[in-house]
């Protein structure tokens, strides 16, 4: 990785990946009617489409994600982490964020409201389909609304994915909100600093 290549428009890049790292511990804890208001995945579609090195697209993106993981399981959701580094079934998590900066790296390949909508809509749903089956496997995944296991059939993985679809809503929100924010502040930063385009 050379110098050249870091300047300038990777700090930029890596700034905004931080910030959202940020917003997401700074909003953990809170259970509001926007429980899951979280700017990581526009932080996914930002980075998948921005970063020149798609390698880089996924790496600064998941290590963002994975330390913010780690700071809010020791510190807001310490009692939830039986021990653990993690929560039970973060790999589905991850690889669900993982496919949302490959949707990034192919539908966003030019900044247009169009494609990026069209992103925020499939990085929502393929999120919602890996956490929630993530949730379904898991150790302790238990239906809200009886206190019970869900049961290891197709009814309880149905009913798994019914329970998340409010959390799919606010995803996808979170998504269009943030996503408008970071598209089009980097989309204004570049018209006003040409050593941010692509070269």
């Amino acid at each position: 990785m050379s110098i050249k290549s870091l300047q300038p428009r990777f700090f930029v890049l890596l700034l905004f990946i931080i910030v959202s790292g940020v917003l997401r511990i700074t909003a953990a804890g809170n259970i509001t009617p926007f429980s899951n208001f979280s700017p990581v995945g526009a932080m996914a579609l930002f980075g998948g489409a921005c970063f020149a090195d798609k390698w880089k697209g996924y790496v600064f993106p998941l290590l963002t994600l994975f330390l913010s993981d780690v700071i809010m399981m020791q510190t807001v959701y310490k009692a939830y982490s039986h021990g653990n580094l993690l929560f039970s079934g973060w790999y589905w998590v991850y690889i669900g964020f993982a496919a949302s900066v490959l949707i990034g790296q192919l539908v966003i390949k030019k900044m247009r409201v169009g494609n990026i909508v069209l992103a925020c809509f499939l990085a929502a749903i393929v999120h919602w389909l890996f956490a929630d089956f993530g949730t379904f496997m898991g150790e302790f995944s238990i239906d809200i609304t009886t206190g019970k296991p869900f049961t290891r059939d197709l009814a309880g993985l149905l009913r798994c994915y019914e329970l998340g679809l409010p959390f799919l809503k606010n995803t996808l929100l979170s998504n269009l909100v943030f996503s408008g924010i970071f598209f089009g502040l980097f989309a204004l930063m570049e018209k006003k600093i040409p050593a941010l385009a692509v070269r």
